[in-house]
């Protein structure tokens, strides 16, 4: 094989991998998108997509199967957990015309499976399930993998590997042999369900995004495909450096229960609504200084994992899948090419990384900050808390 017809590598068929490989196809390289489980399909629920990464997915070409898939939030509504107490009604109206795309909600499943139905379309495309890459050598400019797969190991060579396989990655596990880089539990744990709308509050069936501010604790909640559905979460801390054992589902009075704040009564009855609750404790890794090695990169979760206190996770993927494909586009060679992709990125993602992680101080704040803080965001008003993140998502 010549090496103009080695592909590029993605280990991971997430969303970060998935647009990745979309971006990479797009800039004339043939891709390869080797997925460690037996079916390609996403775990969890909800996940907003701010016009950052919109924009990007209609480069695309996927506008109108974005539309078809997501729905539009009308506001984010701020409130306190402990009386209901509105602290502010963001109206999300001229976000597209501000920023080029506008917020949107999508069940994960969903966004997922269009990016594979369009990487499904694309030629120069090839995705394996069951396929974990496993140990990998990088030399002569080209990759050496080996791959585990239904039958056994086989040997691959690629251009370049890219790994979007999540915060436990196995590519960064190789490429950065350290221990103190390891999964480290964050000190918060995520409840996350799906509850039926008629069994919710009506004041909160609304097409809106309604974040509840609480001590140690918050909730999320919105809407999803076409509102037949609601995508909860709520997150907790114990500061533990270990995550806490327990039960993986609890009951929504059980959940209401972990929250320090003792939630008002139309929270705690979207809370007991939810018949089941799955528990997600979450994990990060050290920001890197470096995540490139040669024809070697990461990128998405593998490369900065996020808190979602700023719901960026995912767009942050997006847009290292943008710069990823940018950099492979102007014909340099996978190691020069990554390297310039690193320098794109890095500086970008981690400030992200450390924003994400200091939200949460703020959204989980203790007396008296939390007093200081419900002030602000009443004194702020719309224009100005959105002004606050436009840094976020006016990026190009």
């Amino acid at each position: 094989m010549s090496q103009a017809a080695e592909p590029i590598v993605i280990a991971g068929a997430g969303i970060g991998g998935l647009a990745a490989a979309l971006c990479v196809a797009r800039a004339g390289r043939r891709v390869a998108v080797l997925e460690r489980a037996a079916k390609i399909e996403e775990v969890g629920a909800g996940l907003q997509i701010a016009p950052n990464a919109g924009r990007i997915l209609q480069s695309l070409g996927l506008g109108p199967d974005l539309e078809r898939a997501a729905l539009r939030p009308e506001a984010i509504n701020i409130l306190r957990a402990r009386d209901g107490a509105t602290l502010a009604r963001i109206d999300l109206g001229g976000a597209e015309e501000r920023w080029g795309a506008p917020f949107r909600l999508f069940h994960r499943a969903d966004l997922q499976g269009l990016l594979l139905a369009a990487a499904e379309r694309t030629e120069a495309l090839d995705i394996r399930a069951n396929a974990r890459v496993g140990d990998f050598e990088e030399a002569e400019g080209a990759v050496y993998l080996r791959v585990q797969g239904a039958s056994g190991f086989e040997d691959m060579e690629a251009a370049g590997l890219v790994g979007a396989d999540g915060v436990r990655s196995s590519v960064r596990s190789t490429l950065i042999a350290d221990k103190a880089d390891a999964p480290a539990y964050s000190g918060h744990t995520a409840w996350r369900a799906l509850i039926d709308p008629t069994e919710a509050p009506a004041e909160l069936r609304e097409r809106e995004v309604f974040l509840w501010l609480g001590r140690r604790g918050h909730v999320v909640h919105y809407p999803l495909r076409d509102a037949s559905i609601i995508n909860a979460v709520v997150v907790v801390e114990d500061g533990g450096r270990i995550a806490p054992e327990g039960p993986p589902t609890l009951s929504g009075a059980e959940v209401a229960g972990q929250l320090e704040t003792r939630p008002a009564p139309p929270l705690r009855e979207l809370i007991e609504a939810g018949p089941s609750w799955r528990r997600w404790p979450l994990y990060g890794r050290p920001p890197l200084n470096h995540w490139s090695r040669g024809a070697v990169t990461l990128l998405g979760d593998a490369a900065h994992p996020m808190l979602p206190f700023l719901a960026q996770g995912a767009a942050q993927a997006i847009e290292d899948a943008e710069a990823l494909g940018r950099a492979l586009a102007t014909g340099a060679a996978p190691g020069d090419a990554f390297r310039a992709y690193e320098q794109a990125r890095l500086a970008r993602a981690t400030r992200v990384q450390h924003a994400s992680r200091r939200q949460a101080f703020y959204d989980h704040a203790g007396a008296p900050l939390d007093l200081l803080r419900d002030l602000a965001i009443r004194a702020l008003g719309r224009e100005r808390i959105l002004a606050r993140n436009k840094w976020i998502y006016e990026h190009r």
